[in-house]
Parts: structure tokens; sequence; C-alpha cells
């Protein structure tokens, strides 16, 4: 979970391990840790170290140091103590997708994003004894490459067919009403879910806002449901130690693992059918166009937090094993990223150029440094290359790449540019035992 102070750390474990023990017990007299001046200078400190651009009031981060941190914090802990905290509209920015699409990211004051992590360092660890073991999102101890390699050993097992789904605007559409329903069943604490039901509506009437501190932790508890009827699913198929439905889930991401045997087809359709049902339950609405079933033992494939699935056949070991490799359209937009640095800085200093491309490059290859990136890598590495020659020989008004003027030892060793195009290899899956 979130770091804190050892008292707080002590408060967060106490909270866990009573919700884990008593799944039906609802907490109270909560109110009163949020507003803690312990609890909200853990909350700015976390708020600091992510940094971030201020909300629609303008103060940033340097104007609240300068003006003292403490009498910031005491200002947010009387409007929470008198009851007269409200929090402001977030400013709206957006922010380009794949495909000329848009996502609309809400940015909150710095000082509703204090109350905002304040009440997330209290409720956190009361509603993650309740996630579920294949939700991977947003969550403490857990991350996409966990739930990569749950999918890829899924494979393995001969979890072939596979229902891929897509969940429309899921962010924008979470209806309050229910999701307040569903914090109440933890909590009976009305301070609470006054402040609660403040911060989602000071974002619209419906929806959590991409971007705010408290919004993963929630629509995380929205979807709770869902995983626990697939984690039924899956005991009620179990045959020892394999089981024969298996799932994985980030956020609004989902995709469900299904066992090639032709005596569990009927598994296809039957958890297709109650997924849907549990969607409608929460009036999520399934994005049909994008959704699909797929059998990857017939050659298709599918994509999950980023990275294309298939399964192949290995050549020297003669066994079928997961193949997971970096979306063509991610790395589209990793070098449409790249162009746009090398035009706008065409005229400045190249070192100057390899300073803003590295961390962009290391950022991506350390996501996909996993599974079956070595092309990709390979295709990447060779397009900075002659990116960068090219860059250096229009500056000096000379056609080519340079092959000579600048060899690789001298772009890596004198330049700086980044190099570790090395894909880290997870231990190999299991497979099921045939039959």
């Amino acid at each position: 979970m979130t770091k804190a102070s050892s008292s707080l750390q002590d408060l967060r474990r106490g909270l866990y391990v009573k919700a884990k023990a008593e799944p039906s017990w609802r907490f109270w007299g909560l109110y009163v840790h949020v507003c803690k001046m312990e609890t909200l200078r853990e909350a700015y400190a976390l708020a600091r170290k992510n940094n971030g651009a201020p909300g629609i009031d303008g103060v940033t981060f340097e104007v609240i140091d300068a003006q003292g941190v403490e009498a910031f914090l005491e200002q947010i802990q009387g409007e929470l103590n008198e009851r007269t905290y409200r929090p402001l509209r977030a400013r709206r920015q957006e922010i380009p997708k794949d495909g000329g699409k848009v996502r609309i990211l809400s940015i909150p004051a710095i000082r509703d994003r204090v109350v905002q992590g304040a009440l997330k360092l209290i409720l956190e660890p009361i509603f993650e004894a309740d996630f579920q073991p294949g939700s991977y999102g947003y969550r403490p101890k857990r991350t996409a490459h966990e739930a990569v390699q749950r999918v890829a050993t899924a494979i393995v097992q001969w979890k072939t067919r596979v229902i891929d789904l897509d969940l429309r605007a899921y962010f924008d559409t979470v209806r309050h009403h229910l999701l307040l329903e569903k914090v109440a069943r933890r909590v009976n604490d009305g301070d609470v879910m006054h402040l609660l039901k403040l911060m989602l509506t000071a974002s619209g009437k419906q929806g959590v806002p991409q971007g705010g501190v408290i919004s993963p932790l929630l629509s995380n508890l929205y979807l709770t449901e869902v995983d626990r009827m697939l984690e039924r699913a899956k005991e009620a198929t179990r045959n020892g130690k394999y089981t024969y439905v298996e799932y994985a889930r980030f956020a609004d991401d989902l995709v469900v693992l299904i066992d090639a045997h032709p005596r569990h087809a009927w598994l296809l359709e039957a958890v297709s059918r109650r997924l849907r049902e549990e969607f409608a339950k929460l009036q999520v609405e399934v994005n049909e166009e994008k959704s699909r079933n797929v059998d990857l033992s017939c050659g298709e494939s599918f994509g999950f937090l980023g990275f294309d699935f298939r399964r192949i056949r290995s050549v020297k070991a003669r066994v079928w094993r997961a193949q997971y490799t970096p979306k063509l359209k991610k790395r589209t937009a990793l070098l449409r990223q790249l162009k746009e640095v090398f035009r706008r800085h065409r005229s400045q200093p190249i070192e100057r150029v390899v300073d803003l491309i590295n961390p962009v490059l290391r950022g991506w290859v350390n996501y996909f440094a996993v599974g079956h990136s070595d092309k990709c890598f390979s295709f990447v590495k060779d397009w900075v290359e002659k990116k960068i020659r090219r860059l250096m020989g229009r500056a000096r008004n000379r056609g080519g790449f340079g092959w000579k003027r600048w060899s690789k030892c001298w772009l890596y060793e004198e330049l700086k540019l980044f190099n570790s195009y090395r894909v880290h290899r997870a231990a190999a899956p299991k497979a099921r035992p045939a039959g």
C-alpha cells in the first residue's frame, strides 16, 4: 500500500486486517482520521512527489512551499473540521489518443488533491481487503507486467478461447448512486460519505474524473462484483490445481481466457452472458464493435495492456507457448512522439535533442521489456540511430546517414544516446497436463 508514517501505517494495517477478517463489517469513526494533520501531511507529500500541473485556481507547489506548507494544511484541516470544505471544479485538459481521439483529463486543484489523497489513505486498506486476485490496475504492489504474465500463463495452460471485452467510456459513465451504495456497504460514517459525494459531484452528474487522486480506487471498487463473478466461475470449474477459466483486469481493460477442450466450449457463451449481465447492473455499456471472442488455437490474436498476444509452437522444444509483443499502434505512437521532438528542436544542439528523447525511450522500453519485444526494439533502435544521424547531417549540409562520421560507438558512448534495449525474460509458466 501507499507508504506512510509509522502511526498512519499502523492504522492502515489495522483497517486492512479488520476488513479482511470481517467482510461484512462497516467502519465508523473514519472522518477524524482523514482530518488529522498527519494524514494531510502524508497526502501532501504524495501529491508533491507526483508534482503535476496546477488546478483551476492556478496555485502551484512552489507557491505553497513559499507561503508555508503547514499554514496551507491547517487551512484545509480547519475547513474539514468545520464541514465548510468544498472542492473546486477540476481543470479539464485534452490528452491525444491513438486514432486522433482525445482523453479528457481532469486536474484538481492541489488543495483538492490533498483532501482526496487523505481520504484515499484511510479508505484504501478497507477496500483493498475486498479486491480480487485478478484485479491489477492502480493497486499497491501490483503491476501491469504481473497482469501480462497471468495472461501468458493461462495461454500456456491451454486456455486459448478468449473473451476480449471493451467498455465504452467507462470512467465517464460510473453512476454515483451505485458507487456510493458500494462504499456504504463498508463505511458507516456520514461525514466520509458526504465528503465523497462532494468530490464526485464536483466533476459532474456521473463518472469518476481521470486524473483524480481517489478515482482509481473508486473505479476498481465499482467493478469488484464483476471480479467476484469471475472468481466464482473459476472455482466452479476447478479441477485440482488447475481451473478452466482465468481472467485479468487492469482498470477497464478486461480479458477472460477459457480452456480449449471441447467439453468446456459452453463456458465461452455462459461467461460472456454473465459478464454482460453484471455490466448491465452497473449500467456500464459494452462496446460490441470492439469486443470479440478470439480462438488462439486458430492463429488469432488479441490485445491487452499494449501487447499483442498469440500462441505459437516452439521450434526447439516442440511445445506451445505464449508470445506477446508490443502492439503496432504503440510503436507507431512512440515514433510519432519522437518525430515531434526532432521537428521542434532540429535547430538546437544534438545533445539537447538526445536529452529530450532519452527519457521517452527509457520509459517506453522499460514497459515493453518483457515477453518477445526483441524485433520491435531492434526496429526502434535502428530508426532512432538513423534519425539522429540524419539530423546531424542536415545541420552540416551533408547528405546520407553519416555511417562513418558517426559510428554506433560514438552515438552511445560520446553522445550518451539511450541504449538499454534489453528484454527481461520471465520464468516459463508450467503447462497444464492434458486431459
